[in-house]
């Protein structure tokens, strides 16, 4: 299956890049991400990492993002859920799951990321961050998860743009906050996909 049919935001230069250097972080720890809508980073990365025999945890509540809800800028009719009265991914994203032949690769992990990241007890070699886009939810999803990063990690963040004019800042802000702290450098860039490495 194609990943870049899936619904989505990732480019394929990006999802090419993401796969990379999962394969490499995995090889550390665990393999994470926060934010699969549809599937389509998830089948990207998970391609590459069932080639290892590893697991990779795709994490999401499912329910979408502010910018995704309805009379917002990328809202998708297709995936409300008019019984529930809100955005329901999970479908989608099993049925792709199961079309891309990752069933055995990708644990959906179905909730709140920063709650999971409170709980988690491995180390990650690889974590991609692309959850939600509000200063509050980025915040959240990074706090949790940055600790668990083992050194020689792979963080990666989408949307990462310095231009405000080209789209939303918590995910530059939060780049940005990770590079200041001293425990990441970035080390490859491609469109809005920056990738940085635990020192």
């Amino acid at each position: 299956m194609d990943p870049a049919k899936v619904k989505g935001f990732l480019s394929p230069v990006e999802g090419q890049m993401l796969s990379q250097y999962a394969v490499q972080g995995v090889l550390l720890g665990e393999a994470v991400e926060i934010g699969s809508w549809c599937g389509r980073s998830t089948i990207y990365i998970a391609n590459e990492i069932a080639k290892t025999g590893r697991l990779f945890f795709a994490i999401d509540h499912h329910r979408g993002s502010e910018e995704n809800q309805p009379n917002w800028e990328w809202f998708d009719k297709e995936v409300w859920d008019e019984q529930a009265k809100a955005i329901d991914t999970l479908p989608h994203f099993r049925n792709n799951i199961r079309l891309a032949k990752l069933e055995a690769t990708v644990v959906a992990m179905v909730g709140n990321s920063a709650a999971i990241g409170k709980a988690w007890g491995s180390p990650v070699g690889f974590l991609f961050l692309d959850g939600g886009h509000t200063m509050s939810a980025a915040l959240a999803d990074y706090r949790a998860w940055v600790g668990h990063i083992t050194q020689g990690g792979i963080l990666a963040i989408h949307d990462v743009f310095p231009d405000p004019a080209d789209g939303g800042r918590p995910p530059f802000e939060v780049c940005e906050m990770a590079i200041a702290s001293g425990l990441f450098a970035r080390i490859d860039q491609v469109d809005s996909l920056m990738v940085l490495q635990r020192l």
